[in-house]
């Protein structure tokens, strides 16, 4: 089968003189489309599928882009992964193949992954007690069994991903989309729920003020969250780019800032929330009392953390959703105004109205009845061959107008 393979020989291309950085990246990441061997069930109760729309994530076009910041060398989650990859885990597909032990799947089904490679995939009795608790983004055994180290399809070496013609899956990744969703709404399930979970396991108060920082597949889909599930609560947003702020605008945000100049962003926000600001006698000011209760963090950097905490209420919290590499960043607002600093790790077994179940299992149930529409965030679509055009679409968003790009096997 074709895959795109991330982990041998770059293939040097030449770049447009005045190319941005990512753009220069992308002439010499480590990656080619190959023919590698056709995918097959990992285990007997393991299922091959063929991916219809791979959603491209910001974890992955970071790491094809070669996006790790300065600050990245000794990350520890290097020890969780395993080389080449295929990667691509936001994957609507058909399943093709059942194993002999594969239970409720039907070939034709057309579904959705859920990614994780925790104890279930990997065939391991008794589950964890993260498993056990349906917190399958915090399994202890990703790196045990006889399936190669990684937390999920697409970064470890055998679990190959959907940027390929077939794909592997356990029985129980896969999860069945309703007929009256289209795959280019089905293909939003995995950032969907990444920010369910990090909205809902640290939900807003009852007519409270949050701040989505980001407006990129993350930042909208908890706009959509936050405007489907807490109605009364006022979201201001951080866009970077004018088709977020657009796309931000649809879902109903109530205000939407620009990122830089920071100084300006801070004072906005302490308007917008009626936080009170006090200047230092360097760098940026601090509302003190803030008027922020939450801020969901979907970039994750050291100068989005850093307005963050300047706008919070005291007592308030700063969600950290995103993904980049750690530096310095001026974190005494924490201490001062007491303020919870907490990770959100992608999503599992969730609750929304009193009911449990898989956090992609919602987002597909919340559009087939009509209560969340990301309509219009899927900008561009590229075949296989194409995925230098798609990631280059990606390192020039300014320009390109994009929010979520895809890999199209449809055709």
């Amino acid at each position: 089968m074709k895959a795109l393979v991330f982990g041998v020989e770059a293939e040097v291309i030449e770049v447009p003189e005045g190319a941005n950085q990512l753009t220069q990246n992308l002439a010499r990441t480590p990656v080619r489309l190959m023919d590698v061997d056709d995918a097959r069930p990992l285990h007997p109760d393991w299922v091959v599928t063929k991916p219809r729309l791979t959603g491209i994530c910001g974890s992955d076009s970071k790491q094809i882009l070669l996006d790790f910041g300065k600050g990245d060398g000794d990350n520890a989650m290097s020890a969780f992964c395993s080389f080449p990859q295929v990667m691509g885990h936001e994957v609507v597909a058909d399943v093709v193949e059942l194993g002999p032990k594969a239970r409720g799947l039907e070939v034709g089904q057309r579904v959705v992954l859920n990614p994780w490679l925790s104890c279930g995939p990997r065939g391991i009795t008794p589950p964890c007690p993260a498993c056990e608790a349906g917190d399958y983004s915090l399994c202890w055994n990703f790196t045990s069994g006889d399936i190669s180290a990684g937390i999920h399809t697409g970064v470890a070496a055998d679990a190959t991903g959907g940027y390929a013609e077939l794909m592997p899956a356990h029985d129980s990744m896969l999860i069945p989309v309703p007929d009256g969703v289209p795959d280019e709404l089905a293909v939003f399930a995995d950032p969907f729920a990444v920010s369910l979970h990090s909205i809902t396991r640290h939900p807003p108060p009852a007519d409270g003020k949050v701040l989505v920082y980001g407006a990129g597949s993350l930042g909208s889909a908890a706009i959509a969250v936050l405007r489907s599930l807490y109605p009364d609560v006022e979201v201001a947003v951080v866009a970077r780019f004018p088709a977020q702020v657009a796309f931000a605008e649809k879902l109903g945000a109530h205000k939407v800032f620009a990122p830089e100049p920071r100084l300006e962003l801070i004072e906005a926000l302490a308007e917008w929330s009626g936080g009170v600001l006090h200047t230092p006698m360097a760098g940026l000011p601090m509302a003190h009392p803030g008027g922020i209760d939450v801020v969901y963090d979907t970039i994750g950097k050291p100068e989005t953390f850093e307005v963050g905490v300047r706008v919070l209420k005291a007592r308030g919290t700063l969600v950290k959703s995103g993904v980049h590499a750690s530096a310095r960043w001026e974190w005494s607002p924490l201490y001062f105004k007491e303020i919870s600093w907490v990770g959100s790790n992608a999503f599992g077994i969730e609750e929304i109205d009193g009911v449990r179940m898989h956090g992609i299992a919602h987002y597909l149930h919340l559009v087939d009845q009509g209560r969340v529409d990301l309509t219009g965030m899927l900008t561009h679509t590229f075949a296989l061959a194409e995925w230098r055009d798609a990631f280059y679409t990606i390192a020039n968003q300014g320009t390109t107008g994009a929010i979520k790009v895809a890999i199209d096997a449809r055709s």
